[in-house]
């Protein structure tokens, strides 16, 4: 298969946002140096968990974190702003976070599309375990029980795009503690509350096969991105 050829899957295990930030922007570069110079493009996705951490995108507003620095040190958290979309997230052990370092002009696909083909990817994951996830008009991720009063968000996502070459990505609270959301306003919302795979349904997810299915499903889901 062309596209399983052309992309490179990497889980970099539990390493600190800084370090995987590190990691993913020289990537990044690399292939927009690659573009510029008519070279092939063969994307990376990597797959990893953060110790605690906050981080807010470029256009995010610092006053949703609801506590000081002081305060973070006692709850082990760091804080960082990013230069990707959206407002505060949290990452945290736990949590399967997925940064897809592709050209996207090798599908033929545009920023909103990338962005439903994440949406829909992780949709059909928690499909498997009888979870109907769905898309929150104007609200980016994947969310549960839109427009009902228990409208609670599964998955974040955030990415940053340039020469059609993105980082940044997915979120995905598998057996997250939810509690640490309490010290923000998730992705700047007040109303709305988080959830994961593990509150929703009985089964004891296992990290590893989580991975297996997203690879199998985004490879899918690139292919028919590509026609």
């Amino acid at each position: 298969m062309k596209i399983m050829n052309e992309l490179i899957f990497k889980d970099l295990g539990m390493i600190a946002y800084s370090d995987a930030y590190r990691i993913q922007n020289e990537l990044f570069k690399r292939l927009i140096k690659k573009k510029q110079n008519g070279e092939n493009t063969s994307g990376t996705v990597l797959f990893c968990e953060h110790p605690h951490v906050y981080t807010v995108g470029k256009s995010g507003n610092h006053s949703n974190l609801l506590i000081s620095e002081k305060e973070l040190k006692k709850i082990h958290a760091e804080y960082f702003p990013v230069d990707r979309g959206g407002d505060i997230t949290y990452h945290g052990p736990g949590q399967l976070v997925m940064y897809p370092i592709i050209d996207l002009d090798n599908y033929g696909a545009g920023v909103k599309d990338y962005i439903y083909f994440l949406e829909y990817l992780i949709i059909d994951i928690l499909k498997d375990y009888g979870i109907e996830g769905e898309i929150n008009k104007g609200n980016i991720g994947v969310w549960l029980d839109v427009g009902k009063a228990k409208e609670r968000k599964i998955c974040s996502i955030g990415v940053k795009v340039s020469r059609k070459i993105t980082m940044h990505g997915i979120a995905l609270n598998v057996h997250t503690d939810l509690s640490y959301f309490d010290y923000i306003n998730p992705c700047g919302f007040t109303d709305k509350s988080v959830t994961s795979l593990k509150r929703e349904c009985s089964v004891d997810v296992e990290l590893n096969d989580l991975k297996i299915k997203i690879k199998e499903n985004f490879l899918k889901r690139l292919i028919i991105l590509k026609k």
